[in-house]
């Protein structure tokens, strides 16, 4: 494998043998290689070498081509649900028990190439191995591109999951709007889609016996550990919380030190306090995004806005970092005359992976810690990255693998996985698949 530079419910029926081969299509369709080449440039940006895929711009719609050209190359029938997610179905999906892969394809600002078309493209390649293995279905199978997982342009992540999982009302959705001024359902129409069908989905989702999802590890965990390949234990409580100061305008140059009410220093003293507070209780707190009012080199800001993403292994510890961060934010604006409000944008809480699905995983693979062959251990572990697959553990028995990342670097144009690692996860991915829906 050779890969580019980084940058209500449906009961089910009787199940018959679906064969592959009554779905392919007469051409072969793109290796994995060739597939990799395709997306590479879609939303590469020339300056950073990194990937502005956001929901809803040209550069979805390029992505949302493609998938539907993997689907229909190899004869499986594209489906638009009613959020905007892209379905690949072989076998009847009515059936019920179907057996569901896949991830996303949008990217944060100036993402890697691997955060989500990792395991879009993985599903395709493990699709063609199964076929080359001459599978045979006994159980409905689809792959899925979830629309506007990284919530980069909207500010809530995994939208396309959340409308389908009842997780984001149709209220809510309707109220998310870009930096521009643009509503989620303004952008969705202005991209061919009817925002007026949104809303939750739970006779599709009725009908998925178990949802596989394959990511690029965003960490060190199998690196450290000289793992190729690894299944998910659990996802960490995590959530976005805006910090608003709120100070007075002046002249720069021209306002004397004691009389100014700078909210910037506010800000500046919560970002630390941020980082104190989660190194004290072993978690994790990132100011990311700023914006400041006027904005101006010479003028005093009106007005900071920070937006705090924040993750902890444990809800009582996510707490205690977050409510230290506020509480340390309110007395740096007391004592600069700056009025605060913080307001929680989102919020999942702790998912633990169905264990009866993660466990039927890992004995497909081998057994936690122990050799499977020469090429491939198999361990299992937690992770503090948000996924449409723990929005979606709430309505389907959910699990994950993840593929090792050498420098753990990710939503970053370094973001990086090997060839020999990839080509691992599509193996390993086949080989849960075979277990999962194949005789």
């Amino acid at each position: 494998m050779s890969l580019p530079p980084p940058g209500g419910g449906t009961a089910p029926g009787p199940r018959r043998e679906i064969r592959p081969q009554e779905a392919r299509a007469d051409a072969a369709p793109p290796s994995f290689q060739e597939m990799w080449r395709q997306l590479g440039s879609i939303g590469r940006h020339p300056g950073s070498g990194g990937y502005r895929r956001y929901a809803w711009t040209g550069a979805d719609t390029d992505c949302r081509a493609w998938f539907q050209e993997q689907a229909e190359a190899r004869g499986l029938v594209h489906e638009l649900d009613r959020n905007g997610n892209q379905w690949a179905w072989l076998g009847d999906p009515s059936a019920g028990d179907a057996v569901v892969t896949g991830s996303h394809l949008d990217s944060v600002p100036d993402g890697g190439a691997f955060d989500g078309p990792l395991g879009v493209v993985s599903s395709f390649a493990a699709l063609d191995e199964l076929r080359g293995r001459d599978g045979r279905f006994t159980r409905p199978f689809a792959i899925v591109n979830f629309g506007d997982e990284e919530g980069a342009r909207f500010g809530l992540a995994c939208v396309g999951s959340r409308l389908a999982a009842g997780q984001l009302t149709v209220e809510q959705a309707h109220r998310l709007t870009d930096a521009d001024g643009t509503t989620l359902p303004q952008a969705m129409a202005a991209a061919g889609h009817d925002p007026d069908t949104i809303g939750p989905d739970p006779g599709r989702l009725a009908r998925i016996g178990a949802f596989v999802e394959l990511h690029v590890e965003q960490g060190r965990a199998l690196d450290l550990a000289g793992d190729r390949v690894g299944v998910a234990s659990a996802i960490w409580p995590h959530g976005r919380w805006r910090f608003d100061f709120r100070g007075e305008a002046n002249h720069a140059g021209t306002t004397r030190l004691v009389d100014r009410r700078d909210p910037m220093l506010s800000y500046a003293e919560t970002v630390l306090a941020a980082r104190r507070e989660a190194q004290l209780a072993g978690a994790v707190a990132t100011f990311g995004k700023v914006s400041v009012e006027p904005n101006g080199v010479n003028a005093v800001p009106s007005l900071v806005r920070g937006w705090l993403d924040s993750r902890a292994e444990d809800q009582a510890t996510l707490d205690t970092v977050v409510r230290g961060i506020e509480e340390a934010a309110r007395g740096y604006a007391d004592a600069h005359g700056i009025h605060l409000d913080v307001v929680r944008e989102s919020f999942t809480p702790v998912v633990e992976f169905e264990h009866a699905l993660r466990d039927e995983i890992v004995r497909l693979l081998g057994k936690e810690g122990e050799e499977r062959d020469a090429r491939l251990r198999v361990p299992v572990l937690g992770t503090g990255a948000g996924h449409d697959a723990g929005i979606l553990s709430a309505s389907v028995p959910t699990a994950m693998l993840f593929v090792r990342n050498p420098t753990g670097v990710s939503h970053s144009p370094a973001e990086y996985a090997a060839e020999d690692d990839c080509a691992a996860g599509v193996t390993a991915l086949a080989d849960v698949l075979e277990g999962l829906a194949c005789t």
